[in-house]
């Protein structure tokens, strides 16, 4: 039975979580009349017009206990941030979200970053003092006015709290840190949340760097082979588990890397709502790739009855780009669990003997 106190307990959360960020992200200039005015979400992303306000209220009415629940259980489980150590205690934990509160901590543990920033304090403050190449540093700069232009702190260059500088310090830096592959389109989709979420150049930094460098290695090389295997990836995941369906898209003529492309280079981010992207990301933080192939087979699975009923490749690549603004994907819990359950058994040793299938068949080609 549940006590009183315990009731008032959630009830106190939920009334805090409802009036703070969902991530703990910046806020320190934008004035509570500004975001009023500007009708942000939590992360600072203005909302239109079009903007589906009773889909999200019903979803929040919901979520916020969902939260509320979860950050008692994460600060009963684990009740100092220093200390996230991997385990599948956590692994589970992750699983069902991070406390926004909490994210950047646990992010910047799981994926070992904090373990690099350590052997290395230094780095990002050296690779700042140092001289971009001037083509790299041009090709940032014609993104940075296009990442998240209706996210108020991407909004405007002279803005107090604006991120592009940040954004383009941190982008520098991957850069110097990469110089096989110096800067890539998407990147700053990637660095821009990364920056919304951990508030620090340097843990933005860090945890990019490891993604690149550790969980996926070789994804934004120059040669493109690892990410256009992924792509090849998806589609043989989706032969295995969606046999009918692959085979009727292959009759349309569909390739796969016409689909996923986006969704694997951006990590997700600027395709689906943002919570959810968050979702994702705190399991990709802690599991790998595998979690981008279970999210992109979850999203084809619920839609499988739409891409059958395609009859020529135009129509199944709308379906494709339409799928990530599904209505299911802006309730993130629901849509979390479902990645694990939908996808069913995807054992780690099958999934790489077919990606280095696909490697292969990638560089025949």
């Amino acid at each position: 039975m549940t006590t009183k106190s315990s009731d008032t307990k959630e009830e106190s959360e939920i009334k805090r979580l409802s009036k703070t960020s969902l991530s703990g992200s910046y806020s320190p200039s934008v004035s509570e009349n500004d975001v009023l005015d500007r009708m942000v979400d939590p992360y600072g992303f203005e909302r239109t017009q079009e903007y589906d306000f009773e889909s999200y209220e019903q979803f929040m009415s919901t979520y916020l206990s969902i939260l509320a629940r979860r950050a008692s259980r994460w600060k009963a489980n684990f009740d100092d941030k220093t200390k996230f150590t991997r385990s599948l205690k956590l692994k589970r934990f992750c699983r069902k979200g991070i406390p926004g509160d909490l994210r950047p901590d646990v992010w910047i543990q799981v994926s070992q970053a904090v373990k690099r920033m350590s052997a290395d304090p230094q780095k990002y403050s050296r690779l700042r003092s140092q001289q971009t190449d001037p083509a790299v540093s041009d090709s940032i700069l014609l993104d940075i006015h296009r990442t998240f232009p209706e996210n108020v702190f991407f909004s405007q260059l002279g803005t107090p709290g604006s991120l592009r500088v940040p954004l383009q310090n941190v982008l520098e830096a991957i850069s110097l840190s990469n110089p096989h592959i110096g800067y890539c389109q998407g990147m700053n989709f990637i660095a821009g949340l990364l920056l919304l979420v951990v508030k620090s150049e340097e843990k933005a930094f860090w945890l990019m760097d490891t993604l690149i460098q550790t969980i996926l290695p070789d994804y934004y090389a120059p040669d493109m082979i690892a990410i256009k295997a992924e792509q090849d990836l998806l589609g043989e995941v989706v032969k295995w588990k969606l046999p009918e369906l692959h085979a009727h898209l292959e009759a349309l003529g569909v390739q796969w890397c016409l689909v996923g492309m986006k969704w694997f280079i951006c990590l997700f981010a600027d395709v689906m709502p943002v919570e959810t992207v968050m979702r994702i990301w705190d399991c990709l933080f802690m599991e790998g790739s595998k979690i981008l192939l279970r999210v992109a087979l979850t999203l084809i699975t619920l839609n499988k009855d739409r891409l059958l009923k395609c009859t020529n490749f135009p129509q199944a690549v709308d379906v494709f780009k339409d799928i990530v603004k599904d209505p299911v994907t802006l309730d993130c819990h629901s849509f979390m669990q479902s990645i694990f359950t939908v996808t069913g058994s995807m054992p780690r040793s099958k999934l790489q003997a077919m990606r280095e299938k696909c490697v292969r068949q990638t560089i025949q080609s």
